[in-house]
């Protein structure tokens, strides 16, 4: 899913909207991450997968769910895919990655999009 399009969806009816999870580091999330979006733990960690299932638990299992990471770029992130594959174990059937080519800095913050600080 391209940025401009989450966009959309996060300023759309909030019925409608997407659940955004941060599947990378808690620090990054402190420093800025997508306002409205949940810290869902490191996905290429054990406990960020743990905690990445707590925060789904009560989803339908046909909810929309975008994760981000954008630690670094697109192709050797370490946290994406392992959360969308256990996403998928856990029958979540309308998963969408937010793409971030090279970092969340440069690619959401450093364009201007809207971004939130803390925890």
């Amino acid at each position: 899913m391209q940025p401009a399009e989450l966009l959309k969806l996060l300023k759309g009816q909030e019925a409608q909207r997407p659940l955004v999870l941060q599947v990378g580091s808690r620090v990054m999330f402190g420093q800025a991450h997508i306002p409205g979006s949940v810290f869902a733990g490191p996905g290429s960690q054990p406990a960020g997968l743990q905690l990445l299932e707590g925060k789904v638990a009560t989803a339908a299992k046909n909810k929309l769910i975008v994760i981000y990471c954008g630690c670094c770029p697109w192709t050797r992130c370490p946290n994406v895919a392992p959360a969308y594959k256990r996403l998928h174990d856990l029958g979540f059937t309308n998963v969408k990655v937010l793409y971030i080519s090279d970092n969340f800095g440069s690619d959401w913050a450093g364009k201007g999009l809207p971004i939130a600080q803390g925890q």
